[in-house]
């Protein structure tokens, strides 16, 4: 078990993420418990979302970055609210967090887990072992015209026309 305290960046943002993370948050604090003195958080949360952007203007402060570089970890949950355009809240929170710290991928590992029924409840730890990822390279989080990383070093950039 990793030993330490992890200062995590905490952005609930809207919606769900608001019902969600503090219940995450539930989770990361009982496990410090019960792994004693080893392990141990301290999380900062941050207003950054949709209501953030109407108070604002802004979906994140314009130090946002540089604020969050400081954690071991960003704990985000769900961006997006009726009255702010998709592109706005995309663009603006998730992207421009997964974009600046080169984040490219969804990595969610599939565990089995006791007193849980599960549709794969005859499965066992030696015959599932899936790890799912999801590339957020492509698609919306390109950008218009197909560009990926734009303005980074010409080794990073991706472009795609067709």
């Amino acid at each position: 078990m990793p030993t330490g305290t992890y200062r995590i960046a905490v952005i609930p943002g809207d919606g769900i993420g608001k019902e969600v993370v503090p219940q995450g948050l539930r989770v990361l604090e009982r496990l410090a418990e019960r792994s004693g003195d080893s392990l141990a958080f301290a999380f900062e949360t941050f207003p950054w979302g949709c209501e953030h952007y109407l108070a604002t203007g802004r979906m994140m402060d314009a130090d946002g970055l540089e604020r969050l570089s400081g954690f071991d970890a960003i704990y985000f949950g769900a961006v997006g609210w009726p009255g702010v355009p998709d592109h706005v809240s995309l663009w603006g929170l998730r992207l421009a967090i997964c974009q600046g710290f080169d984040q490219y991928a969804c990595i969610r590992p599939v565990r089995l887990l006791p007193g849980i029924t599960s549709p794969l409840r005859n499965a066992t730890e030696e015959t599932i072992d899936w790890v799912v990822v999801r590339e957020n390279s492509e698609g919306e989080y390109a950008g218009i015209g197909g560009r990926n990383l734009a303005g980074r070093d010409g080794n990073r950039e991706v472009a795609i026309q067709s």
